[in-house]
């Protein structure tokens, strides 16, 4: 089985970008399963992750050229293209008008073994990184991140001024990200 590496995958993004729609679907092949487990986890409904992962990959084919090599992993770029896209269906689906809500919803069947197994190669990692956090900040960045909630629901929450939670999540986040380049 080989992996796809940083390079390769900014290559198949670049080509993407070009119009090329074999570049797609290998960048498909290549990244489909760690998107559809991030939407899966934000969403935690099978259905629903599915249609956003294609609406992601939309998306993707529309802004590739707009994907610029920082240094950082692309991975990172289409992560967060799925998280915000996941986010959004969320948002929608708690201010749907005349929505049932949760009694209304049909449990899923959860995640499959592919995406367990995806989500535990990083899992551990984050994990311990969350742990060097303080216990506010951490889990104000499950909220919005994870759930979805917003910094003015943060803000309530933790009755605190919003560029209060803003500078939390900022800093909380260059925290993480130099606890996981280590």
């Amino acid at each position: 089985m080989s992996t796809t590496g940083r390079q390769d995958i900014e290559a198949m993004i670049a080509r993407v970008s070009l119009g090329d729609r074999k570049a797609f679907a290998a960048l498909y092949s290549a990244t489909s399963a760690k998107l559809f487990g991030v939407a899966l986890r934000v969403l935690n409904d099978r259905a629903e992750a599915e249609e956003c992962t294609q609406e992601v990959f939309i998306r993707i084919w529309d802004a590739a050229g707009r994907y610029q090599s920082n240094g950082l992993s692309p991975m990172t770029w289409l992560i967060t293209i799925a998280r915000n896209r996941a986010i959004d269906r969320l948002r929608t689906r708690k201010t749907r008008p005349g929505d049932l809500g949760e009694a209304a919803e049909v449990p899923s069947a959860g995640p499959g073994p592919e995406a367990l197994a995806i989500a535990a190669s990083d899992r551990e990692r984050i994990v311990a990184c969350m742990g060097t956090l303080p216990q506010d900040r951490a889990e104000a960045i499950r909220r919005v991140y994870l759930e979805g909630e917003t910094y003015q629901e943060l803000a309530d929450r933790f009755s605190m001024p919003l560029n209060t939670i803003r500078t939390w999540l900022r800093r909380g986040l260059q925290k993480l990200r130099e606890c996981l380049t280590e």
